[in-house]
């Protein structure tokens, strides 16, 4: 006899390894990675802003920080909690460079002015990969199996 908790069980490990499944988190790592690269590779040429602190640059090398970190979460358990910290980075970071390209937004405690009102390649790029990395783990998020444990970290 099957319990409500075993059948739950079986669907959500059936539902992990369905084509679906797997092509949404790759595409929610692919996208943080692409995120964290950008990040990572733009770091050191925004620091001079402020060599002596907090400047765009270590706000660029933490963005990256978390997007690999969450990347990785999402890749190796591919749980609601991971997915719901990846649509929290990707749109968070999403809206911060499209804030900050529109809006001058003044020093606010230790985050630093980072107006920028242009487009090029790499910001346009980390854009794009972070909105659809974030609606797509937000989607994850929202179909995932409601019968799975929420303290799956």
């Amino acid at each position: 006899m099957t319990t409500a908790a075993s059948r739950a069980d079986r669907r959500r490990r059936q539902h992990e390894g369905s084509p679906v499944s797997v092509l949404v988190r790759g595409l929610v790592v692919l996208t943080l990675g692409v995120d964290a690269f950008i990040h990572f590779r733009l770091a050191a040429g925004y620091q001079n802003a402020a060599p002596g602190g907090i400047g765009t640059g270590t706000v660029f090398r933490l963005e990256a920080i978390a997007a690999t970190l969450v990347g990785l979460w999402v890749l190796v358990r591919g749980s609601r909690a991971a997915y719901a910290a990846a649509a929290v980075i990707a749109l968070s970071a999403a809206a911060a460079v499209v804030l900050y390209r529109y809006v001058n937004v003044p020093t606010v405690g230790p985050l630093p002015a980072m107006y920028e009102p242009v487009w090029y390649f790499q910001k346009t790029l980390s854009a794009v990969a972070e909105t659809v990395g974030g609606i797509t783990a937000a989607a994850a998020y929202l179909r995932s199996d409601k019968d799975r444990p929420h303290e799956d970290f």
